[in-house]
């Protein structure tokens, strides 16, 4: 199995893209291989260093969730064993990192859920009362827990681009008020049963994002990577404090380290120190085990 995969080659299957980490091709008419790679991007750059195994760490985690919430929507999954749809010299590249999902009609909709104000909600907070146009009470502060969870969309950007809030009714106009509706419900029962999870688990799930699809008969479903540290910002419960942003299972040492050098968050990126890479590599893995429980396959 390959400990680093910066970026996937499978000369058997068509590629149909690559996304900031993950690369995709096509498995007949109605599937599609994903592949999750060590790629990383902070500020919408990618970096031009991967993190050894975060694509089989997100990979693992997603699949995790996808089975644990999969009572409460259908989700991409086919169950297929990636190694099986490609060549034998190709089953590296995706042993522990490839997944056989269906090919669905996406939802050019970003579905954020916050259960806690940090990051663009706190500023857009602070500037209006309001986090995309949802009221909140007064005087809450930085990393508070909200009453309830909310729901902020965003609209998926181009690459390299950052996407952009919107309003919820936007999002109706974008897609119809009734499948609007469903997607708001289902994300805040998903946020809202991983959080309870997580919680047993000493993280807090300050904030995540979903991305839905449609199938050909019209069924929602859960798709992309759900409920991972690129996803969502994990916290540890135990060292949480209201005011102050704990740190969070992710690339934080990566962003710290970018926002301390001279640079216009543009690509190239500035080159990542080894100890930056081997630290958000151990974080990456940390997170996988405090949330699940197991160990990488």
């Amino acid at each position: 199995m390959s400990s680093t995969l910066y970026e996937s080659s499978l000369h058997s299957l068509k590629l149909l893209g690559r996304g900031k980490v993950r690369d995709n091709y096509a498995v007949g008419d109605d599937k599609l291989l994903i592949v999750t790679t060590d790629r990383l991007s902070a500020f919408d750059v990618i970096m031009g260093e991967p993190i050894p195994a975060k694509g089989r760490v997100l990979n693992q985690m997603a699949n995790f969730w996808f089975e644990k919430l999969g009572h409460l929507v259908p989700n991409h999954l086919t169950g297929i064993a990636p190694e099986s749809v490609v060549q034998p010299d190709e089953v590296a590249q995706v042993q522990g990192r490839g997944v056989v999902v269906k090919r669905l009609q996406p939802i050019l909709v970003e579905a954020v859920v916050r259960g806690y104000l940090a990051g663009s909600g706190w500023k857009d907070y602070q500037a209006s009362g309001a986090v995309c146009g949802v009221k909140l009470p007064a005087g809450l502060q930085n990393a508070q827990q909200l009453p309830e969870p909310i729901f902020t969309p965003a609209a998926k950007a181009e690459m390299g681009e950052h996407d952009e809030n919107i309003s919820f009714e936007d999002v109706e106009q974008r897609i119809g008020a009734e499948l609007a509706a469903k997607i708001r419900e289902v994300s805040i029962r998903l946020y809202k049963e991983a959080s309870a999870y997580a919680a047993t688990r000493g993280i807090i799930i300050a904030d995540t994002k979903f991305e839905f699809g449609l199938d050909d008969a019209g069924t929602l479903h859960l798709m992309d990577e759900v409920l991972t540290a690129d996803s969502s910002r994990f916290w540890p419960a135990d060292q949480y404090q209201v005011g102050s942003n704990p740190p969070s299972y992710d690339k934080q040492f990566v962003r710290d380290w970018l926002e301390a050098q001279p640079w216009g968050k543009t690509a190239p990126a500035p080159k990542l120190p080894d100890d930056v890479v081997e630290k958000t590599a151990a974080k990456y893995r940390e997170a996988l085990e405090r949330l699940t429980g197991e160990t990488l396959k």
